[in-house]
């Protein structure tokens, strides 16, 4: 079928100089002409030249997208206008306060809230981030912490949105933010019971890994804070909590393969923390305490996950003694404690449940949702005297909802849907799920939702969405945005490829490592299969992904460049071995066990088969519009601008590749809640452009 011919302004793209950098490993030289694009993020000589670069092609991307400003508008304002501006949250009670969010009319941020005792007494306003933000164009705050007594508040503050957080205290009684300040965390602290002491996570300053975790005593200076922790092995990341209960508090190192846990009672705050079960090769564990043993969840000889138990003076796994057992068909992804309670995050056939075990008796129910295609998961639950769960619930059709579910009675009560603004009927849309198959033979599922009266018949567009990676599961979810372009004719669907953990933990190990080709062969596949099946054609057919997801963009428009219409790359990891060898580069050295180490000849060659930059060849690819952020801490804004300035130069046809960089953010865009929609409402009109729809 051939392509749609679409009208292009007359603009020259971007060309960016061309010198020489050598990468000689395993034997192996490559060129790479692009390297130099790296220096504003390594502050180099041509740091001045690369933000002259990316800011020419923001203006080349402004002058192709001119004719679609009116429909970018238009898209903003249709999708804003769907957002109940003055809103609140679910409250939610903690130590005798309701704790709730607000957002006013207007206001890009919100209001974080109590009330004590009932929800009828007067609120307290703890922080108001709209006016915390003022000034900023980038503003997150993060890790609210409230002390055991309710009088002070822990929390962190980011404004360059590279995930660096300030910690800072605020006296609840006064409203004085105290003189403690703690630089370089990762966002959280969490309180000992004695209301004076917080342990935090402390970041590397070039690395940006999760390093330390330190002790501080409120009115001393943090220069003087005690590492209680530090993690020696940098293929880790490392957090400090709290249990349910108030009892303990945990220090927590895990990779991807293997974790280890500490323990110290929260009552005892300068006392050390003890080893729970020393880490174990390949061996991953976490710890939820009951009143009377620990239950630990672990894949010990177990690939989805069992759940054991054991005393609570002696924890090593000498006196693990199985409580749930293991099971081929179901993966158990959590678990959430209450005093008579056990509530079990499983996924089976690809689809989320949730199990209620009655602690005294063992007996055992699940919720019923009565869809063919849903999300539920466990929400806010910090209460532990409690025999009421709060849980989630979504689907394509279905806005987020929260339930309080009582475990005895088993009454459920919808306390609050998402309002979509303007009139939502989901009987008008119709979700599906279907199995593609994979040349390997495995069957992928793939969620689909369209407008009732989406023809099969090869002719309507359609936008596949996938992530598939670190066994980070791409569940169907309600979006109200996406309404845009439901409602002018598209379908989306979503591809539950290798590489996510959506069929368990081996669904994940069959998409990493050495095995990572199949995450794009999947998707590949999938887009096949809807293309058979007739939801659309090749004319018609459009990709997104974003990071992980936007090196699977990469990487399947060079396996299969005349498969897609147009692609969306977002935030892309595509320049994999070259970040993968550099440890300056925040979080290289932690995802090793996810891509393999590129020093190590075997993992550098199977990298070299895949990953983007180095596979671009002359091909006529698709339409490409590909975003990132200068402050980007995830995947450096250089990978995406390295990848665009290669396509370029060799790419063949008239296609055209659009590179937009958010000058002013970093891996997550925008931080307010309407600032964001620009960039869908962008990403939006370069999909209707190129469908010639205008309105």
């Amino acid at each position: 079928m051939t392509k749609k011919t679409i009208s292009w302004p007359d603009a020259a793209s971007p060309v960016a100089e061309a010198k020489a950098y050598e990468r000689i490993i395993h034997g192996d030289t490559v060129v790479d002409n692009y390297y130099w694009l790296n220096d504003y993020f390594k502050k180099g000589p041509d740091s001045a030249k690369v933000i002259s670069y990316l800011e020419a092609e923001n203006t080349y991307t402004a002058a192709m997208m001119k004719d679609t400003e009116g429909l970018q508008t238009n898209l903003f304002d249709e999708m804003k206008a769907r957002i109940k501006e003055t809103d609140e949250s679910v409250p939610y009670l903690r130590n005798g306060y309701y704790y709730y969010t607000r957002t006013e009319e207007g206001k890009q941020y919100y209001k974080f809230c109590r009330k004590k005792g009932n929800l009828e007494a007067k609120e307290e306003i703890l922080l108001d981030i709209d006016a915390m933000a003022e000034g900023y164009p980038y503003y997150a705050a993060s890790g609210f912490s409230v002390s055991p007594d309710n009088k002070l508040l822990a929390y962190g503050v980011d404004t360059v949105s590279r995930r660096e957080y300030t910690v800072y205290v605020k006296n609840l009684e006064t409203g004085k933010i105290l003189t403690d300040k703690i630089d370089r965390t990762s966002g959280g602290a969490t309180w000992a019971n004695d209301n004076k002491t917080l342990f935090y996570t402390s970041k590397n300053p070039v690395t940006l890994l999760s390093e330390k975790i330190k002790r501080h005593t409120l009115g001393t200076n943090s220069a003087s804070d005690v590492v209680v922790y530090d993690e020696k092995d940098n293929t880790n990341y490392i957090g400090v909590g709290k249990s349910k209960d108030g009892k303990h508090l945990f220090i927590y190192s895990g990779g991807t393969l293997s974790s280890e846990l500490f323990l110290l009672s929260a009552d005892d705050p300068n006392g050390k923390f003890k080893v729970f079960q020393p880490r174990m090769k390949d061996v991953l564990y976490s710890v939820t305490p009951l009143a009377d043993r620990f239950l630990i969840l672990t894949n010990d000889g177990a690939k989805n996950f069992k759940v054991m138990e054991c005393p609570l003076d002696k924890t090593g796994k000498e006196n693990w003694k199985e409580f749930i057992p293991h099971r081929e068909d179901v993966l158990i992804e959590g678990l959430d404690e209450f005093k008579d309670y056990l509530v079990i995050s499983e996924r089976k056939n690809g689809l989320t449940q949730l199990a209620v075990r009655n602690l005294s008796d063992g007996q055992q129910h699940y919720l019923n949702f009565g869809e063919a295609a849903y999300t539920v998961y466990s929400s806010t639950n910090v209460e532990y005297n409690t025999d009421v769960v709060r849980y989630g619930y979504t689907s394509m059709v279905t806005p987020s909802s929260t339930y309080d579910y009582n475990m005895k009675s088993k009454e459920k009560t919808l306390l609050k849907q998402q309002e979509v603004l303007g009139g939502y009927n989901s009987e008008e849309y119709e979700t599906e799920r279907v199995m593609a198959t994979a040349t390997d033979g495995t069957k992928v599922p793939i969620s689909i939702v369209y407008k009732k009266g989406f023809k099969k018949d090869g002719k309507a567009p359609l936008l596949l969405y996938a992530y598939g990676s670190y066994g980070s599961s791409m569940d169907p979810t309600f979006s109200s945005t996406r309404l845009s372009l439901l409602n002018r004719g598209f379908g989306f669907a979503i591809a539950h490829i290798r590489g996510g953990e959506e069929m368990g933990r081996q669904w994940y190990e069959d998409g990493k490592m050495l095995k990572k080709i199949n995450t794009f062969t999947d998707f590949i596949d999938c887009g096949k299969f809807l293309i058979e099946q007739k939801y659309t054609s090749e004319a018609h057919l459009y990709a997104q992904g974003g990071s992980a997801g936007g090196l699977l963009m990469g990487a399947v428009i060079n396996m299969a460049p005349s498969l897609w219409n147009g692609v969306i790359a977002q935030v892309p990891f595509v320049d994999v071995i070259n970040t993968m060898l550099d440890e300056s580069i925040p979080l290289t050295t932690n995802e090793y066990d996810e891509w393999g180490n590129p020093n190590h000849k075997d993992a550098y060659e199977y990298m070299k088969l895949y990953s983007p930059y180095e596979n671009v060849k002359a091909v006529e690819y698709p339409n490409l519009l590909v975003t990132t952020g200068l402050h980007d801490s995830q995947v450096q804004y250089f990978e995406p601008a390295k990848w665009v300035a290669k396509l370029r130069t060799i790419k063949k046809g008239d296609n055209v590749i659009l590179l937009k960089t958010d000058m002013d953010y970093g891996h997550g865009g925008a931080s307010g809640r309407f600032d964001y929609l620009k960039d869908v409402a962008l990403s939006y009109a370069f999909l209707l452009k190129l469908e010639n729809i205008t309105k």
